[in-house]
């Protein structure tokens, strides 16, 4: 049961039938497709107040919890994606066929929580804590990428799998 599989094999498909199954019956699947969208709207109001607060100098305050805000949905989505990957593929992380949207993700999260420290640390200067705001969100928009990526092949995946399944 090695979960840790190299990346280039998914392109036998994403999920074995078991895995396809398991994700099927978990509820972590249905929490990860309610906090997804969520986070990115998140996302996108703090994008619109981080560009406010460079344009104009105004709402400060509330580009800071608005980062905050999107690092909180950011820890609970890599959380309960945690317990997600662990019930279909047997690893917390880095399982086949997530590997490098994982690793990505270890990036994103470590960019959300330098924020956090910078700001509740006062290490940093707001411009400064603004750019590592946009720096976060720059990865974080290359990660979500990787999984709708994931998602679609996913997705077009399935009548390979059904019509794999019918035949046995």
């Amino acid at each position: 049961m090695n979960a840790h599989v190299s990346p280039s094999d998914t392109a036998a498909g994403l999920y074995t039938a078991e895995e396809r199954v398991r994700r099927d019956n978990s509820v972590w699947t249905l929490v990860q497709g309610i906090l997804a969208p969520i986070q990115f709207l998140v996302f996108a109001i703090s994008v619109g107040l981080i560009a406010h607060w460079w344009l104009t100098g105004e709402w400060l305050v509330a580009a800071h919890v608005s980062v905050v805000i999107k690092t909180l949905t950011l820890y609970a989505i890599m959380i309960t994606g945690s317990i997600w990957e662990k019930e279909v593929f047997g690893a917390y992380l880095f399982a086949r066929p997530f590997f490098w949207e994982d690793m990505v993700s270890m990036l994103v999260l470590a960019l959300h929580t330098a924020y956090l420290a910078a700001l509740f640390g006062g290490l940093l200067g707001d411009g400064q804590l603004m750019a590592l705001a946009v720096a976060a969100y720059v990865s974080y928009v290359i990660n979500a990428g990787q999984f709708l990526y994931k998602f679609r092949l996913a997705r077009l995946d399935a009548p390979s799998n059904a019509r794999i399944g019918a035949a046995a």
